[in-house]
């Protein structure tokens, strides 16, 4: 006797991520929990169920939870030098424009990144190791910082001290923004402010200092 049911096709086989892709997608997975439920939440069995993976496949790629923190960091890094970059190559050599310049992609670099990174920042603070490659990174910000800023400080040194307060003033205004205690114009006003000054205070004192020899 035939049967007069039709024959399911078989479903299409689930095509696999490359290793590229996988990480691209175990990344996102990660920024949207620290987003949703904040950087407690994300522990690497976690990630694997939300990310419908089985645990070795998220071990393979980060074989502890400091080494994906690190990763979110470098990930958030990445995306900030290059915005920094290729706005400081098309601004005029002007202090105030590079002031600008940086004030603006620091802010919205944090900005699209909404919430997620002040909490990843504070995770990285949680171990000596974690806090020296946040230290790291940070001071390849800085260094980016002194190198477009020291030629308008007419001779002046400018010192790690204050590249360390403004960068403290920007971590500061950033997270306000994020949060919308205060809005992302008025977070780039107040750092560009305080980069500006910055620089201009050196330049003060190095003429002092100038006069001081002098006399």
């Amino acid at each position: 006797m035939s049967s007069n049911q039709e024959s399911t096709p078989n479903p299409p086989p689930r095509r696999r991520l490359s290793r590229e892709q996988r990480l691209q997608q175990l990344m996102a997975v990660a920024w949207r929990i620290v987003r949703e439920h904040g950087t407690e939440a994300l522990t690497l069995g976690y990630l694997a169920e939300q990310a419908g993976v089985t645990k070795p496949v998220v071990y393979d790629h980060f074989a502890t939870r400091a080494v994906l923190l690190i990763a979110l960091y470098q990930d958030f890094d990445q995306r900030q030098t290059l915005q920094m970059d290729q706005a400081l190559e098309r601004s005029e050599p002007l202090l105030a424009h590079r002031a600008r310049v940086i004030a603006s992609s620091y802010v919205d670099c944090v900005l699209l990144q909404g919430r997620e990174i002040p909490g990843v920042i504070a995770a990285l603070a949680s171990s000596p190791e974690l806090e020296a490659v946040k230290l790291q990174y940070q001071q390849v910000f800085l260094d980016k910082c002194r190198s477009n800023l020291q030629p308008f400080a007419e001779g002046a040194i400018i010192s790690a001290a204050a590249l360390r307060a403004m960068l403290g003033a920007a971590e500061a205004v950033s997270h306000a923004a994020a949060l919308g205690d205060i809005t992302p114009a008025q977070a780039q006003d107040e750092l560009y402010a305080n980069i500006v000054a910055m620089v201009e205070r050196a330049r003060a004192n190095e003429s002092i200092s100038r006069r001081g020899a002098i006399e």
